[in-house]
Parts: structure tokens; C-alpha cells; sequence
């Protein structure tokens, strides 16, 4: 039975996380991160994060300005939605991370990033940004390029200040200020994923489904060419949550091949 708790993190921010402790002997701690107008709570994360649990501790949470309040289902902080930096991203997971490390039932086990899509981003930027605190990185149909807007987009926040993004499912058109792209271009050198991941020395695995987007599956390609030794795991017929909907449906075939692939990636990596 997962339990779920809240962090402060700085001024009118919050990260809402979810516990599922881990059935038997706990091997890791995983922390799940969502993507781009993803949730915690959305689809599969909660069927992902109790599968995993039957020998790991687990840990999902919502980034702080992802759009999601105290409504755990829908956008109701699109302000804060259109504040979301990826500085601010990376602010959140240390915050979590800081808080789960001083917790002695975490703090001793070795720690894995889970991201999907965006947050496959915000992993791996994390664990270059700390890698002594990173056993390995599963990136889910993750993204290699930061720069998730269109041009039309990044035009309009820099001369109007703001655009928007469609979210699909809900029909919200979703702001984005131009503190977005002000962020992404000051740190351009930290953000360039692929430059950086030349050097890296973590484990990662790449867990993608073959229907998911050519872009990023493109990314995948360029960042397996720079480090041949990550693995890429391709999912038959899997799109970019893996035949998965929201409210959530049941698991698929897709979705039950990536988590067995996920499973073998931690053992393999624990086993040295």
C-alpha cells in the first residue's frame, strides 16, 4: 500500500510524493520522474511503481511546478506550469533526493533514476550533475534534447513575454513564460545532454518502445552511437507510454516487457 507525503521546496512550492514500500528484502531505491504535462498519478506511473516495489523501494512524486496542486488529477496551477524550468526540475529532485538520502531506510540503498519521456531528461541530467550519488539511470521513451518548443514558440515568449501548448488530453491550452527559454539558453553548455553524456560514466539503459516518436527515437540512436556501452532496449509495437492510457485501463504487453526490462537492468547493474 503506497503512503503519500509532501516536501517543501522554497516559496509556494511543494513536491507531492508517493511511497510504495518494498514488499520483501528492498534491493534499491527508485525514484520515478513523469514528463512534460505528466503527473505522478497519471496512467501507469502508480501500476509501474507497485510493480517494482516487490523487491525495491519506490518513490514517485510530482515535480512542484508541473501544473499539479492539491488536485491530484488535474492542472489546476497552470501558473506555476508556465514557471517550469528544467533549473527548477533539477531543484526538486535535490530536494527529494537530500531528504531521501538523510532517511536511513533509503539512504543506505543504492539509488536509481526512472524517467519517462522529459523526465528520462531530467534523470540524466541529475545524475551528471551528481554522479557519485547515481547507481544507473532507465530512461522510458526519455528525451536526449532539452528543447522540447517549436519555433514559433520560443519567438513568441521572447517577444510577448508568453506562448502556449496544447495539452491534448484535457484540451487546456498550457502557458509557458519566457523564463523557459531564458533558462535553456543561459545554461546551454549544462543542458547539452549528449555532449556531457560522452564522458559519463553511470550506467543507463534506454527502454523504448519502436512507434514512439521519430524524434526521440533519433536521440536514442545519437546518444547509443556516442556511448556504445548503454544499452537500448526496443519494445515491439510500443508507443511512448507503451499502449498505456489515462485513467488507466490495465497493463499491456508493451508495458509489462519494459518493466521485466527494468528489473533486468537494476540486476544487472547490482550484480556488478
Amino acid at each position: 500500500m503506497n503512503r503519500n507525503f509532501q516536501l517543501p521546496a522554497g516559496e509556494d512550492a511543494v513536491l507531492r510524493c508517493s511511497h510504495f514500500p518494498a514488499q520483501g528484502k528492498a534491493n534499491s531505491l527508485i525514484v520515478i520522474a513523469h514528463g512534460y504535462k505528466g503527473f505522478k498519478d497519471w496512467g501507469m506511473f502508480p501500476y509501474l511503481a507497485a510493480a517494482l516495489s516487490q523487491e525495491h523501494e519506490v518513490i514517485s512524486f510530482n515535480f512542484s511546478h508541473a501544473g499539479i496542486g492539491e488536485d491530484l488529477q488535474n492542472f489546476t496551477e497552470l501558473e506555476k506550469f508556465a514557471r517550469n524550468t528544467y533549473n527548477r526540475e533539477i531543484k526538486d529532485m535535490e530536494i527529494l533526493l537530500s531528504y531521501l538520502s538523510q532517511h536511513h531506510k533509503f539512504g543506505s540503498l543504492p539509488l536509481f533514476l526512472l524517467g519517462h519521456s522529459r523526465g528520462g531528461g531530467d534523470c540524466l541530467l541529475y545524475a551528471l550533475d551528481h554522479p557519485e550519488e547515481i547507481a544507473g539511470v532507465i530512461s522510458w521513451n526519455g528525451i536526449t534534447d532539452l528543447d522540447l518548443f517549436t519555433d514559433e514558440q520560443k519567438r513568441e515568449m521572447k517577444q510577448s513575454g508568453r506562448t502556449h501548448v496544447l495539452n491534448g488530453r484535457t484540451g487546456q491550452q498550457m502557458p509557458l513564460d519566457a523564463v523557459i527559454i531564458e533558462d535553456l539558453e543561459r545554461q546551454a553548455g549544462r543542458y547539452n545532454l549528449l555532449e556531457r553524456m560522452k564522458t559519463a560514466a553511470f550506467p543507463v539503459v534506454l527502454i523504448q518502445g519502436t512507434q514512439d516518436s521519430e524524434r526521440l527515437r533519433r536521440g536514442s540512436e545519437q546518444l547509443v552511437n556516442l556511448r556504445p556501452d548503454i544499452e537500448r532496449v526496443q519494445i515491439p509495437e510500443g508507443n511512448h507510454t507503451f499502449g498505456s492510457v489515462h485513467p488507466f485501463a490495465g497493463t499491456t504487453p508493451q508495458l509489462e516487457q519494459a518493466i521485466g526490462a527494468t528489473r533486468e537492468f537494476i540486476r544487472s547493474v547490482l550484480a556488478g
